[in-house]
Formats: structure tokens, C-alpha cells, sequence
């Protein structure tokens, strides 16, 4: 049973700094493809960044030069650096826990391909 604990959003201000953090209790965590979500009022859950099992990375284009995604095998947890925040970045953020078998090439922003989420944390950037 794959368990995730997000953590670490907070009200900044444009221009600052936060990263997350997403505790796993998974086996074979190494093996996962791991990503970050986010769902601001009233949009749809959209794909962020995500890692695979060998440390490749792929990120939204929104967020590119800004974010970066990066994982602890040892610790099994997730992160999500977030430099130069905009207020456009202003939502809830979910850790998700996709394939075992790591990230199928080209399509990692598909939801239905992460069967495990975190529960949650708010980011909020203001101008």
C-alpha cells in the first residue's frame, strides 16, 4: 500500500521561494514514476513536473527554469523547489505516485496514470 504526505506550501509573495516536500510509505519506491500536481479554484488538476525512476525529469512548460523536481530513494521522499513564484502559481499541490514500472515516455501528465495522491498543501503567492 503506497501512502503519501505532502507538505511544506505557505503564503509568499511574488518573486520568493517555497519547496515541498512528500513523505512516501511505499516498497520499491526507487521504482515509481513520481510527480507533482496542482488545482487552483476552479481549474481542472494539472501536471507540474515528474520524475522517473532513473532520475529523468519532465516539467510543465509554465513552470520550466523555475521548479525543479528531485527525489530521495533513501529517505522515499519527493520534492518540489519553487523559485521566482508568480501568483498564477497560487493553488493546491498533490504528490502522486504513478507506475511501478516508472514513467511511460512522453504522456507523465496524464492523471490517470497516478493511482496514489497526497493529500494536499496550499501554496498561495501574492503580488
Amino acid at each position: 500500500q503506497v501512502q503519501l504526505a505532502d507538505s511544506g506550501g505557505d503564503s509568499v509573495e511574488a518573486g520568493g521561494s517555497l519547496r515541498l516536500s512528500c513523505a512516501a510509505s511505499a516498497p520499491s519506491y526507487s521504482s515509481y514514476c513520481m510527480a507533482w500536481y496542482r488545482q487552483a479554484p476552479g481549474k481542472e488538476r494539472e501536471g507540474v513536473a515528474a520524475i522517473d525512476s532513473d532520475g529523468s525529469t519532465s516539467y510543465a512548460d509554465s513552470v520550466k527554469g523555475r521548479f525543479t523536481i528531485a527525489k530521495d530513494n533513501a529517505k522515499k521522499t519527493l520534492y518540489l523547489q519553487m523559485n521566482s513564484l508568480k501568483p498564477e502559481d497560487t493553488a493546491m499541490y498533490y504528490c502522486a505516485a504513478g507506475p511501478v514500472s516508472g514513467c511511460p515516455g512522453g504522456i507523465w501528465y496524464v492523471r490517470s496514470l497516478y493511482a496514489h495522491w497526497g493529500q494536499g498543501t496550499q501554496v498561495t503567492v501574492s503580488s
